[in-house]
């Protein structure tokens, strides 16, 4: 059943709401005086709703980071305010491989934000034709950079290299930021023991029942409350709950000091990705920290079909133990802790799947789940492998 995506500024709410596909229900991202403060699931009348009837059925369903924040504005208490000395410059950095739609309508995006001086570049990564050169033509402001090797995190430290300022932020081709996206994660980096700053990531579209399950298991996003993580207040080997690579800054000078990300892992190798998270679990390993800024918004148009879902999902966890294979062979006893834990949340979803609970995840997602987190510990030395037999 699909479900509309709306952006709504709370305090000014349309009069009415067209529905002319017909839908029957809408995820709202609410602001309030711009700003991501919460989410809604609404029902929607198959015709149009009207502003107080919308307003009804947010306040009914809002999650409880609107009403904190409604809260706090009501109590007219100060927001936080960020003291930031000097805006640092920023490249700002695509990866992408054959996929020219997604990554037009991401350059779209990309060149609606305010012009602080930053650059823009595409790094086309082992492409098979010339779509993508051919599209970034188009585009005066946009630097094209092709590397030949395949994979994500050889594509992301190319960009590294490529780049021309302090600040390297990352999205992805099937991404879309919003316009005060790259002002708002640029604003945390005056703490330089800040290695990284990370935003929220919306879906930009709900139509079929595979991004549906997408978001329901989780999505890109880590709520609407800011956060300060460093290994006192965070495992670093639970590194993904920092953020996402779809929505990501980092200090060029990061790989001086923890190095550049690792060409193992990630899309385009046997591990299918972890490259983002292993990159969180390195820095918050070595003291510094990293923010997680939901201000900083950004839209992702997730995999529409089942067998991408499922695909999708197996990666994720074929990733993710390959992760914490390589910190176990690396001395880390954590990562043993780590895969003890996932078994003992999972284990009660797969029993759920396999007796057809209600609300319980499909069975062929949950056995994808599984079936990757079988293959995560063989792929990651298979990964090291393919690495150092390509680099003779």
């Amino acid at each position: 059943m699909p479900t509309a995506v709306l952006d709504l500024e709370f305090n000014n709410l349309p009069a009415e709401i067209n529905n002319p596909k017909g839908y029957e229900r809408a995820l709202v991202l609410l602001r309030m005086d711009g700003r991501p403060v919460g989410q809604a699931l609404i029902s929607l009348p198959s015709d149009q709703i009207s502003g107080d009837e919308l307003r009804k059925a947010l306040l009914l369903n809002a999650d409880s980071s609107f009403w904190e924040n409604w809260l706090h504005n009501h109590l007219e208490l100060p927001h936080q305010q960020l003291k930031v000395s000097d805006r640092p410059s920023a490249t700002v950095a695509v990866c992408t491989r054959e996929r020219p739609e997604d990554l037009k309508r991401c350059l779209d995006a990309l060149m609606k934000l305010p012009d602080d001086g930053q650059e823009f570049i595409v790094v086309d990564n082992a492409p098979l034709t010339n779509l993508t050169r051919q599209l970034i033509e188009k585009y005066e402001r946009v630097r094209y950079v092709r590397e030949n090797r395949p994979g994500l995190n050889v594509a992301r430290n190319k960009a590294l290299q490529e780049a021309s300022h302090d600040i390297v932020v990352f999205t992805d081709d099937d991404a879309a930021p919003d316009p005060n996206w790259l002002r708002t994660l640029l604003r945390n980096f005056d703490d330089p023991s800040v290695l990284c700053v990370t935003g929220m990531t919306m879906p930009l579209e709900l139509e079929t029942e595979a991004q549906e399950w997408f978001q329901r298991l989780g999505g890109f996003g880590r709520g609407f409350k800011r956060m300060c993580l460093d290994s006192n207040n965070c495992d670093p080997l639970m590194g993904w709950v920092a953020g996402a690579g779809v929505n990501m800054a980092l200090r060029r000078t990061a790989i001086e000091v923890i190095g550049p990300f690792n060409e193992a892992f990630d899309v385009g190798t046997p591990t299918r990705g972890g490259g983002d998270t292993d990159m969180f679990i390195r820095i918050l390993l070595a003291g510094y920290s990293i923010i997680y800024e939901p201000e900083a918004l950004n839209w992702h148009r997730h995999r529409r079909t089942w067998q991408e879902l499922r695909k999708q999902l197996f990666g994720y966890e074929v990733a993710g133990f390959a992760i914490w294979t390589h910190y176990l062979f690396s001395g880390n006893g954590d990562a043993a802790r780590q895969i003890g834990e996932w078994l003992w949340r999972e284990l009660p979803t797969l029993a759920k799947s396999l007796l057809r609970r209600p609300y319980s995840t499909p069975l062929d997602i949950t056995l994808a789940r599984f079936c990757g987190a079988i293959v995560g510990p063989w792929a990651y030395p298979y990964s090291v492998w393919c690495l150092h037999k390509g680099n003779k």
